[in-house]
């Protein structure tokens, strides 16, 4: 490896993202287990590589010979891809590095220190409520470590590494919760391990690594979080476009709705963490500031409930006497997860607006402890990582399917005729014809203008779809759910079911069913209360 460097340029900071992953990757389950809370953002070391291969894959699309093209490759990068809160400050702490580099100055302090000062003070600025004890602390004082080390490359970044190192050990003071599990804190850690991954990248040496701390009993604090009360039992993450003066009154909108609440970007884009209660406000939200999309909705019950069946002898990927058949279905909104849990499945969730990741569906397979497992994913976007996940478990599971749903009335539908008394080959096949067999659509509302396969729309004109397709644009939910049902029953149907959103009107489903009845006298409906933010209405035909 090259080095020391003088100076960090295109490709010095090109290794240092694809090293960081490599070291990341490499301390990922130590960090997951580093971690005191069960929930969001339960595992900070995945989240962080998670966030990191966003960076990565920017970066290398970039042009390795252009500095500020790299850095500002990495900081949109980590941008799009931060998940949880970890990643979310991560996101700032690598765009204030790349905002000091890519705009190097003469002054009093090296650039590397600057850069390391403007990353905490944007970590710092994202976070509503910055906690001491933290992956904040330990940035602050890795960049007031720095300015101690000198004047060279070299001596800066190790300064700062030592620093961070100190800071990390005085973590359990900061916080109760870590020192009565005995752990440091796991982003802090994170933050560590790519602090020494400069280091070695500049001076070609390796730095000291962080003492590991084996976590003690964490049972007395299996529900507390990483951030915000538990008073709240969401976290709702999207990335939004939207113009700069609109995020001030979304931060005041969110941070009346619940805590743990960090918004960070700039240019138009923009990353949205909040825990709440009300999912549908939350993006609402969004929706009033800007346009938000790759919307995640996760309830932290669930994360609980997979980390006490995750630990259990029977929910281990790799523990001997797996057996059985389990079925693992993405849902999002507490409805829908409350019809696939009453229906025997493990949930993640997710759904139309939110894509878990391929680790949290492996994490799903393994928490069934079954030797067979048929995963219900719910989504189009969300087949390609339920493929990714039966790949992987493939090693420690004898057989997983991924029965193609890509909607939740898919889902149930399949779910119906799930057998476990037949063979596994049979029942994935009877699962796969039953969610084909069901026609669906869904009711939404645009939120900007647009061409659509069925004409111009409007922010705020009604949307009916047809999976995934738009085929009516409206003014009321009721009069496009009418025209929706017609079309999915024209080639007749015995049983219409509904899926009410978050924002559905009682009064406007009543309506419409009631139509239903009146016109289709021979068909059945079923009216299930889904909780699902983004679509009032998913429709079902069987």
């Amino acid at each position: 490896m090259p080095g020391p460097l003088d100076v960090l340029d295109a490709a010095a900071v090109r290794r240092w993202c694809e090293a960081g992953l490599h070291d990341l990757t490499t301390c990922r389950e130590e960090i997951d287990d580093l971690n005191v809370y069960p929930v969001p953002d339960g595992d900070t070391g995945t989240n962080l590589v998670l966030t990191m291969e966003s960076v990565v894959e920017a970066v290398r699309a970039a042009d390795p010979s252009d500095l500020g093209a790299v850095l500002k490759a990495m900081a949109h990068g980590a941008l799009m891809g931060a998940r949880g809160n970890s990643g979310v400050i991560l996101s700032q702490l690598l765009r204030g590095i790349a905002e000091v580099l890519g705009s190097p100055r003469h002054g009093e302090l090296p650039d590397l220190c600057r850069a390391l000062e403007r990353a905490a003070d944007l970590g710092y600025a994202a976070v509503a409520e910055p906690v001491e004890g933290t992956v904040l602390s330990v940035a602050r004082a890795a960049a007031d470590a720095a300015t101690r080390g000198g004047v060279t490359l070299s001596g800066v970044a190790r300064a700062a590494a030592d620093g961070a190192r100190v800071a990390l050990a005085r973590t359990p003071d900061q916080l109760p919760a870590l020192a009565q599990a005995g752990v440091v804190d796991a982003g802090g850690r994170g933050l560590c391990v790519l602090l020494d991954t400069l280091v070695r990248v500049i001076t070609g040496e390796s730095a000291g690594a962080p003492p590991a701390v084996v976590p003690r009993d964490r049972s007395g604090i299996v529900v507390a979080r990483e951030a915000g009360s538990a008073e709240f039992g969401y976290e709702v993450q999207y990335l939004l476009d939207a113009d700069d003066t609109a995020v001030g009154g979304l931060k005041t909108r969110l941070a009346a709705l619940g805590d743990s609440l960090v918004v960070v970007g700039g240019d138009g884009l923009w990353n949205v963490h909040v825990h709440v209660n009300d999912v549908g406000a939350a993006v609402e939200a969004g929706v009033e500031a800007g346009r938000p999309h790759r919307i995640t909705v996760t309830r932290f019950a669930d994360q609980i409930a997979g980390e006490r069946a995750a630990s259990a002898p029977t929910a281990s990927a790799d523990a001997p006497g797996r057996a059985g058949r389990g079925v693992v279905a993405v849902a999002a909104g507490p409805g829908l997860v409350d019809l696939f849990v009453s229906a025997g499945a493990t949930v993640v969730t997710g759904g139309p607006s939110a894509n878990p990741s391929t680790r949290e569906i492996l994490d799903a397979i393994a928490a069934t402890g079954a030797r067979e497992v048929l995963v219900l994913p719910n989504d189009g976007n969300v087949v390609g990582a339920a493929r990714q996940a039966a790949d992987s478990a493939a090693t420690t599971v004898a057989e997983v399917h991924v029965v193609p749903s890509r909607s939740p009335v898919q889902g149930l539908a399949a779910l119906a005729v799930h057998d476990p008394a037949r063979t596994f080959a049979d029942d994935a096949i009877a699962m796969t014809d039953a969610a084909r067999a069901t026609r669906w659509g869904e009711v939404t509302t645009a939120v900007r203008d647009a061409q659509t396969t069925a004409g111009q729309c409007r922010a705020g004109d009604v949307l009916g779809l047809v999976e995934g397709d738009v085929v009516i644009v409206g003014a009321e939910v009721v009069e496009v759910a009418d025209a929706l049902l017609d079309r999915l029953l024209a080639s007749g149907g015995e049983l219409v079911t509904v899926i009410t959103g978050a924002d559905a009107s009682a009064d406007s489903v009543e309506e419409m069913v009631s139509r239903v009845r009146r016109d289709h006298p021979v068909v059945d409906v079923e009216v299930h209360d889904g909780g699902q933010p983004h679509y009032p209405l998913i429709l079902g035909v069987e």
